[in-house]
Protein backbone atom coordinates (compact mmCIF):
# COMPACT_ATOMS: atom_id res chain seq x y z
CA UNK A 1 0.00 0.00 0.00
CA UNK A 2 1.36 3.46 -0.84
CA UNK A 3 -0.38 6.41 0.90
CA UNK A 4 -1.23 9.52 -1.07
CA UNK A 5 1.06 12.48 0.72
CA UNK A 6 -0.21 15.73 1.27
CA UNK A 7 3.09 16.84 1.38
CA UNK A 8 5.38 17.92 -1.31
CA UNK A 9 8.73 17.21 0.22
CA UNK A 10 10.58 14.33 2.09
CA UNK A 11 9.91 13.93 6.09
CA UNK A 12 13.19 12.67 7.69
CA UNK A 13 12.73 11.08 11.36
CA UNK A 14 15.86 10.38 13.65
CA UNK A 15 14.87 8.35 16.57
CA UNK A 16 17.28 7.09 19.17
CA UNK A 17 17.53 6.38 22.56
CA UNK A 18 21.11 5.43 25.02
CA UNK A 19 23.39 6.73 23.10
CA UNK A 20 21.57 9.14 20.86
CA UNK A 21 23.06 12.41 21.66
CA UNK A 22 26.29 11.35 19.62
CA UNK A 23 24.60 9.48 17.15
CA UNK A 24 22.22 12.50 16.03
CA UNK A 25 25.35 14.66 16.50
CA UNK A 26 26.97 12.73 13.90
CA UNK A 27 24.00 12.33 11.42
CA UNK A 28 23.10 16.27 11.39
CA UNK A 29 26.43 17.36 11.52
CA UNK A 30 27.04 16.87 7.72
CA UNK A 31 23.83 17.72 6.41
CA UNK A 32 23.07 20.58 4.50
CA UNK A 33 21.69 24.07 5.44
CA UNK A 34 19.59 24.03 2.20
CA UNK A 35 18.72 20.13 2.81
CA UNK A 36 15.22 19.40 0.89
CA UNK A 37 13.48 17.86 3.67
CA UNK A 38 11.87 17.97 7.65
CA UNK A 39 13.48 16.52 10.05
CA UNK A 40 11.94 15.14 13.00
CA UNK A 41 14.22 14.25 16.07
CA UNK A 42 12.89 11.69 18.67
CA UNK A 43 15.28 11.26 21.31
CA UNK A 44 14.62 9.22 24.80
CA UNK A 45 14.39 12.26 27.78
CA UNK A 46 14.04 11.60 31.22
CA UNK A 47 10.48 14.05 31.55
CA UNK A 48 11.69 15.06 35.20
CA UNK A 49 14.61 16.61 33.88
CA UNK A 50 15.60 19.81 31.75
CA UNK A 51 16.77 18.67 28.50
CA UNK A 52 19.60 20.69 26.49
CA UNK A 53 19.30 18.31 23.83
CA UNK A 54 17.47 21.20 20.89
CA UNK A 55 20.46 23.82 22.06
CA UNK A 56 23.16 20.82 21.75
CA UNK A 57 22.16 19.97 18.21
CA UNK A 58 21.98 23.17 17.12
CA UNK A 59 25.83 23.83 17.38
CA UNK A 60 26.74 20.51 15.57
CA UNK A 61 24.76 20.90 12.32
CA UNK A 62 24.54 24.00 9.81
CA UNK A 63 20.32 23.25 9.87
CA UNK A 64 18.39 25.70 12.12
CA UNK A 65 17.14 23.20 15.07
CA UNK A 66 14.03 24.12 16.97
CA UNK A 67 11.86 22.68 19.55
CA UNK A 68 8.78 21.21 18.27
CA UNK A 69 5.72 22.99 19.07
CA UNK A 70 2.08 22.04 19.10
CA UNK A 71 0.16 23.30 15.86
CA UNK A 72 3.24 24.18 14.11
CA UNK A 73 4.39 23.63 10.83
CA UNK A 74 7.24 21.23 9.24
CA UNK A 75 9.00 22.94 6.77
CA UNK A 76 11.81 21.89 4.26
CA UNK A 77 15.70 22.41 5.54
CA UNK A 78 14.62 22.46 9.48
CA UNK A 79 14.68 20.25 12.46
CA UNK A 80 12.60 19.74 15.23
CA UNK A 81 13.02 18.28 18.12
CA UNK A 82 10.37 16.27 20.22
CA UNK A 83 10.27 17.75 23.51
CA UNK A 84 10.81 16.21 26.71
CA UNK A 85 7.42 14.47 28.52
CA UNK A 86 5.75 14.92 24.96
CA UNK A 87 4.79 12.35 22.55
CA UNK A 88 4.89 14.22 18.63
CA UNK A 89 2.18 13.28 16.24
CA UNK A 90 1.77 14.42 12.49
CA UNK A 91 -1.30 15.55 12.81
CA UNK A 92 -2.09 16.53 9.00
CA UNK A 93 -0.74 18.64 6.14
CA UNK A 94 2.52 19.56 7.84
CA UNK A 95 1.35 20.12 10.59
CA UNK A 96 2.39 18.75 14.51
CA UNK A 97 0.74 17.29 17.65
CA UNK A 98 2.22 16.94 20.68
CA UNK A 99 0.49 14.99 23.52
CA UNK A 100 1.47 14.66 27.36
CA UNK A 101 2.82 11.28 28.22
CA UNK A 102 2.06 11.14 31.42
CA UNK A 103 3.80 9.13 34.27
CA UNK A 104 4.11 5.72 33.18
CA UNK A 105 6.06 4.29 29.70
CA UNK A 106 5.36 4.09 26.71
CA UNK A 107 9.21 5.18 25.92
CA UNK A 108 9.11 8.62 25.66
CA UNK A 109 8.91 10.01 23.69
CA UNK A 110 7.65 7.43 21.62
CA UNK A 111 9.36 6.69 18.37
CA UNK A 112 6.12 4.22 17.57
CA UNK A 113 4.11 6.81 17.64
CA UNK A 114 5.54 9.31 15.59
CA UNK A 115 6.62 7.07 13.26
CA UNK A 116 3.14 5.37 12.34
CA UNK A 117 1.64 8.77 12.14
CA UNK A 118 4.26 10.28 10.02
CA UNK A 119 3.76 7.17 7.83
CA UNK A 120 -0.07 7.57 7.06
CA UNK A 121 0.44 11.30 6.48
CA UNK A 122 4.05 11.32 4.42
CA UNK A 123 3.88 8.31 2.55
CA UNK A 124 6.44 7.55 0.39
CA UNK A 125 7.78 10.72 1.14
CA UNK A 126 8.85 9.19 4.85
CA UNK A 127 12.64 8.23 5.71
CA UNK A 128 12.69 6.64 9.28
CA UNK A 129 16.16 6.07 10.50
CA UNK A 130 16.62 4.34 13.64
CA UNK A 131 20.01 4.80 15.91
CA UNK A 132 21.22 3.36 18.92
CA UNK A 133 19.10 2.50 21.81
CA UNK A 134 17.90 -0.41 24.04
CA UNK A 135 14.60 -1.79 24.19
CA UNK A 136 12.46 -2.22 20.60
CA UNK A 137 10.90 1.13 20.62
CA UNK A 138 10.66 1.98 16.54
CA UNK A 139 9.49 -1.77 15.57
CA UNK A 140 5.75 -1.16 15.32
CA UNK A 141 6.38 2.61 13.63
CA UNK A 142 8.77 1.02 10.74
CA UNK A 143 6.14 -1.57 9.64
CA UNK A 144 4.02 1.18 9.62
CA UNK A 145 6.50 3.03 7.81
CA UNK A 146 6.89 0.66 5.01
CA UNK A 147 3.26 -0.39 4.31
CA UNK A 148 2.29 3.34 3.62
CA UNK A 149 5.26 3.25 0.79
CA UNK A 150 8.18 4.92 3.17
CA UNK A 151 11.97 4.01 4.03
CA UNK A 152 13.80 2.56 6.86
CA UNK A 153 17.83 3.28 6.97
CA UNK A 154 18.82 1.83 10.78
CA UNK A 155 22.54 1.84 12.34
CA UNK A 156 24.58 -1.20 12.51
CA UNK A 157 25.78 -2.97 15.37
CA UNK A 158 29.42 -2.13 15.11
CA UNK A 159 28.61 2.00 15.43
CA UNK A 160 25.89 1.48 17.91
CA UNK A 161 26.60 2.39 21.52
CA UNK A 162 23.34 0.29 22.18
CA UNK A 163 21.64 -2.19 19.51
CA UNK A 164 18.65 -2.85 21.16
CA UNK A 165 16.43 -0.16 18.43
CA UNK A 166 18.07 -0.80 15.68
CA UNK A 167 18.40 -4.88 16.18
CA UNK A 168 14.83 -4.86 16.73
CA UNK A 169 14.32 -2.91 13.55
CA UNK A 170 16.38 -5.23 11.89
CA UNK A 171 14.93 -8.04 12.79
CA UNK A 172 11.74 -6.81 10.89
CA UNK A 173 13.53 -7.38 7.88
CA UNK A 174 12.28 -4.54 6.16
CA UNK A 175 15.16 -1.96 6.88
CA UNK A 176 16.20 -1.08 3.47
CA UNK A 177 20.04 0.06 4.80
CA UNK A 178 21.93 -0.92 7.59
CA UNK A 179 24.44 1.86 7.91
CA UNK A 180 27.77 2.81 10.15
CA UNK A 181 27.01 5.79 11.86
CA UNK A 182 29.74 7.92 9.36
CA UNK A 183 27.50 6.91 6.29
CA UNK A 184 24.19 7.84 7.58
CA UNK A 185 23.96 11.59 6.86
CA UNK A 186 25.32 11.09 3.07
CA UNK A 187 22.68 7.99 2.55
CA UNK A 188 19.92 10.70 3.61
CA UNK A 189 21.05 13.01 1.12
CA UNK A 190 21.13 11.06 -1.41
CA UNK A 191 17.61 9.42 -0.66
CA UNK A 192 15.93 13.05 0.25
CA UNK A 193 17.35 14.03 -3.44
CA UNK A 194 15.53 11.71 -5.31
CA UNK A 195 12.32 13.88 -4.25
CA UNK A 196 13.56 17.39 -5.62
Amino acid sequence: MTAVSPLRFPVVALVASAGGLDALSQVLGPLPADLPAAVLVAQHLDPSRTSQLTAILARRTALPVGEAADGGELVPGAVLVVPAARHLLVTSAARIGLLDTGALPPARPSADLLLATLAVTCGARALAVVLTGRGTDAQIGIRAVVHCGGTVFAQDEGTSAHFGMPGAAIGTGLVRAVLPLAEIGKAIVDHVGRYS
